[in-house]
């Protein structure tokens, strides 16, 4: 099986509701990503869903691929709209977290070995602030992704982001498992 690098997946999510839950948990400490060589300025998360038994905030961001179970974090009970929207998913979701970008901030091109839906498990994006002068590069070619959407993008391949703007870029990220039913959203999209 193979797809398109990236595909607008058949649901729209209540941007309001998301900007309300956002709200409830801005006065949480962001944590910085880990990853500090693919980025410059500010890109930092609160995980949502972890692995089982985690307590670290950035183990907590983590699919480690050994953990087969995943639970709610204290952040995500906080919320109430955002709990609907991973459990719209009808396929396993591992992690799941919100990521921030700040604005002038950049993420450097890199790829994510494994994070394709041809290899079994996909990365999924739904932006919740963004706006025209936030620039995402999937293989060198901009994906426009407007807020309430929900993207899968394959992102073992080459990708990087700008935030030319003004304000902070933030997305939910899920990363879930691919079966039937996902197989079938990406098969008839949008």
């Amino acid at each position: 099986m193979s797809f398109p690098d990236r595909i607008k997946l058949p649901i729209l999510f209540d941007h309001s509701q998301m900007r309300q839950d956002l709200e409830k948990l801005k006065n949480n400490e962001w944590v910085e990503h880990f990853v500090k060589d693919n980025f410059e300025g500010d890109w930092s998360i609160i995980p949502l869903r972890s692995p089982k038994g985690e307590t670290h905030p950035i183990r907590m961001s983590y699919s480690d691929p050994s953990q087969n179970e995943f639970v709610d974090t204290h952040f995500l009970k906080q919320t109430s709209y955002l709990p609907k929207v991973v459990s719209w998913f009808q396929c396993p979701v591992k992690s799941v977290r919100l990521m921030r970008l700040a604005a002038g901030s950049i993420i450097k091109k890199h790829t994510d070995l494994d994070l394709a839906a041809e290899y079994g498990e996909a990365r999924l994006h739904v932006p919740i602030e963004t706006n025209t002068d936030v620039h995402f590069f999937l293989n060198d070619s901009e994906v426009f992704m407007n807020q309430g959407e929900c993207w899968y993008l394959r992102l073992s391949d080459p990708h990087n982001v700008v935030n030319n703007s003004q304000s902070d870029r933030i997305h939910l990220v899920l990363d879930v498992v691919v079966n039937a039913w996902l197989e079938q959203q990406l098969r008839h999209p949008f």
